[in-house]
């Protein structure tokens, strides 16, 4: 198949958050108007698709992923009328749009589940997942069974006046739905996709897609975490054995509006699952996000629980070629990211965000991100090179569930230990969802033109918007801005092998520069970056041949005569090789 005849979803995807992008009516908080008025910046970057985070009916305990309200838009964002406009303005310029689909749980404020909880002769009574409760030898009232939220605590919450516990993966506040009901997936499918695919919405990035069928047995989970009552379970709920299925049924809805899907898949490190997700033959979904790359560093308990920079490079080779793999003998599709909502900035976590490098590391990251094959997805700010909050912040400035959630834990368990609690500040200032949540930099001014600098903003904005925002970097030829834009136009141009070439690294062992080729049908693509502060010899490639500089981060010969062999600290390069 000639690649212009490839599927409109294998391009460039940017992803709003739609709080933190840009206030049109100053009283704080981003909204859709803001999007509107930004369109033509971002048909400037040259992606092809927008993504809208959550912007329903909710009363915000998780940033929208709490759905009150699947066909309501949250009122501080804008009306039904805003996002129909936002849907046009988007198709006008050429551009898709597509929006986060939040199906795997609801609010407790959802109609569904006030009625759920009402009475255990209701009629929606099985659309949410109840049990009863187990007692100890003691007996002591206890769960069903040990699972640990996502945000810490039994996954399972008490209702005092049905006398049942329901299942909650994430808040408390976030009952999960009941997928092995019928009536419970048509009334999904009807409120959450067909009501926006009829207003032209594109498709969907699809939360926690793997979550939606549990093993009837609702099993304990393993022992990882001896000190804890509650066990991480993501093995034992995600990919249960009716997945298919379901998936199945939501792309036969897809598939008459030509839309597409990506799927959030955590906890799911076998590879022939994944295929079996993304195969194109099989039509589930057009491809999903795993997170090995964004994973790296992490604890392997708690992700917080672990030391900054606790990785070796080699950890972030072996993520990327997992995903990168699965287009290796394979009919299915994969994706190429390294920042999103729920992640700190890259440039904090893989590169160095001293005044001196973080431009410079902040190309590199593009370079290397966007020479990787699958759909790109650009984060909001990642284009500038935002960084991390800074270190002086308070623990009063993080105001994410997940962050507060697990400062509390340490501070019960250590009985406000000061080294522990120390500990768990770093951990929080380099891994974070709150990074990624700062406001959108648009300009030096204190509120970063993001809101009126009269406005206090629902987050405060990182103190960097005086050196790192768009109207700056807009007039520069040299900025991170203007080298995102240019290494699209790259991508673009070499498609064949940059977005759709086998990925093979080179020099594995090596600790300093992550090395590859991009194999395509008729050419190849050699890329070398040096993650170092300090000068690194080029792996050598042993068919090389001729190479031919298509674009770099720095110019490849500088005054003080280095070598073409040697890798300045933080650059990288894509050759392409005859």
């Amino acid at each position: 198949m000639a690649i212009s005849q490839e599927p409109w979803w294998k391009g460039s995807v940017y992803q709003i958050y739609p709080a933190s992008f840009k206030d049109s009516n100053n009283d704080g908080i981003g909204d859709i108007n803001g999007v509107i008025q930004s369109l033509d910046y971002i048909e400037s970057l040259g992606v092809d698709i927008l993504w809208i985070c959550p912007m329903y009916e909710s009363p915000q305990i998780d940033m929208g992923y709490d759905i009150a309200d699947y066909k309501k838009v949250y009122g501080p964002y804008g009306t039904l009328e805003d996002m129909e406009t936002l849907i046009s303005e988007v198709h006008r310029r050429g551009m898709r749009i597509i929006l986060d689909l939040v199906v795997n749980h609801t609010s407790d404020q959802h109609a569904w589940f006030k009625e759920s909880r009402s009475s255990k002769c209701n009629p929606k009574r099985n659309w949410y997942i109840w049990k009863l409760a187990k007692y100890d030898s003691q007996g002591q009232r206890r769960p069903p069974n040990n699972w640990r939220s996502n945000f810490g605590g039994s996954a399972w919450q008490w209702d005092e006046q049905t006398q049942e516990y329901y299942l909650h993966l994430f808040c408390p506040e976030q009952p999960d739905l009941n997928w092995d009901n019928e009536q419970t997936r048509k009334a999904i499918y009807a409120d959450a996709m067909i009501f926006w695919l009829q207003k032209g919405v594109n498709g969907f990035r699809i939360d926690t897609v793997n979550m939606y069928s549990k093993d009837p047995e609702f099993p304990d989970a393993p022992i990882t975490d001896a000190a804890a009552e509650w066990q991480e379970a993501g093995l034992t709920y995600c990919n249960g054995p009716r997945m298919n299925e379901y998936l199945s049924e939501m792309n036969d809805i897809l598939a008459p509006y030509n839309a597409m899907s990506v799927g959030e898949c955590p906890f799911t490190p076998d590879r022939d699952t994944v295929v079996g997700y993304v195969s194109s033959q099989k039509k589930r979904l057009n491809m999903v996000f795993q997170f090995d790359a964004v994973d790296v560093g992490q604890g392997k308990v708690f992700k917080y629980q672990t030391e900054p920079f606790a990785y070796a490079l080699r950890d972030l080779k072996d993520a990327v070629s997992r995903t990168q793999g699965l287009l290796c003998g394979t009919d299915g599709w994969t994706t190429t990211f390294i920042e999103n909502h729920d992640q700190a900035r890259s440039i904090s976590r893989f590169g160095d965000d001293s005044p001196r490098w973080r431009e410079r590391s902040g190309k590199m990251l593009s370079l290397l991100f966007a020479a990787l094959s699958g759909t790109l997805f650009i984060y909001q700010g990642q284009e500038i090179g935002m960084i991390n909050m800074p270190s002086s912040w308070p623990i009063e400035e993080y105001k994410d569930v997940d962050s507060c959630n697990y400062y509390r834990m340490v501070a019960e368990r250590s009985s406000n230990d000061p080294q522990q609690l120390t500990q768990a500040r770093a951990s929080l200032q380099h891994l974070a969802r709150d990074h990624a949540r700062t406001p959108m930099q648009w300009g030096p001014s204190c509120n970063g033109g993001f809101t009126d600098d009269s406005v206090d903003p629902w987050m405060r904005v990182n103190p960097s918007t005086a050196e790192i925002n768009v109207a700056q970097q807009t007039g520069s030829e040299d900025s991170v801005l203007a080298f995102w834009r240019q290494m699209l136009q790259v991508r673009k141009a070499h498609s064949d092998v940059l977005v759709h070439g086998i990925f093979e690294v080179v020099d594995a062992a090596n600790e300093k520069v992550f090395a590859f080729v991009k194999h395509g049908p008729r050419s190849k693509a050699l890329i070398m970056c040096n993650f170092s502060p300090s000068y690194s010899e080029m792996p050598a490639y042993p068919s090389m041949g001729k190479k031919e500089l298509v674009i770099g981060n720095v110019a490849e010969l500088q005054d003080n005569g280095v070598a073409r062999g040697i890798l300045q600290p933080w650059e990288g390069r894509l050759y392409m090789l005859s």
